[in-house]
């Protein structure tokens, strides 16, 4: 017997169409349907967008074929989901032609950076190093990042097996970061102490 709590809220076809008609009205937050649960996320702050911007120059100077997209992602797993990442590493074109929600086929790494939550950091614990990590897992996208503003510290999630990631390397900022393969790119992490509270 299913619990209540794991029956999902919506199905995906339902979110597309509540996240296309919330759009607008929906200011300061950008939804997600993860692991059948409706997530609203902060929309990013300038230090969260700056960071963003360091790691797409460091992606363009090492893999000047990939691009570092703000692309929403189709993460089917058994309840079905739709992400947001901050980024999704992918071949240059790799969206085009498939709108808002894109399939997971080309992507090479996503990325999050944590947020400053409003009311807690119930929310960005949950969401971002808990739910996401399985969900990307689930999706076997090769590479999870996570910057953690929150500790300081880089969390590359790789070698996902279809129900979780087996390896995982957490380093503090100021450290240097090797991103596995496919992404196969080195990320001095020092600029990132610049860009916390």
């Amino acid at each position: 017997m299913t619990a209540l709590s794991d029956r999902p809220q919506m199905l995906p076809e339902e979110f597309e169409e509540f996240a296309r008609l919330s759009a607008h009205a929906a200011e300061g937050v950008r939804l997600e349907f993860i692991n059948g649960k409706l997530r609203a996320k902060p929309v990013p702050d300038g230090a969260h967008g700056r960071i963003i911007e360091w790691l797409t120059r460091i992606c363009i100077q090492g893999r000047p074929e990939l691009w570092l997209y703000d692309q929403g992602l189709k993460i089917q797993t058994y309840r079905g989901g739709h992400a947001r990442p901050d980024g999704t590493l992918a071949p240059s074109g790799a969206f085009v032609g498939q709108g808002e929600w894109a399939t997971t086929e080309q992507v090479l790494m996503v990325v999050e950076v944590t947020s400053y939550d409003s009311d807690s950091d119930t929310d960005t614990d949950q969401r971002d190093r808990v739910e996401k990590p399985r969900a990307y897992a689930e999706a076997n996208l090769p590479i999870y990042l996570l910057i953690d503003r929150d500790s300081c510290e880089v969390t590359i999630h790789s070698e996902p097996d279809g129900v979780r990631y087996e390896r995982l390397q957490t380093l503090p900022f100021g450290r240097t970061v090797a991103l596995p393969e496919p992404v196969n790119l080195t990320l001095d992490t020092e600029p990132l102490k610049d860009w916390i509270r």
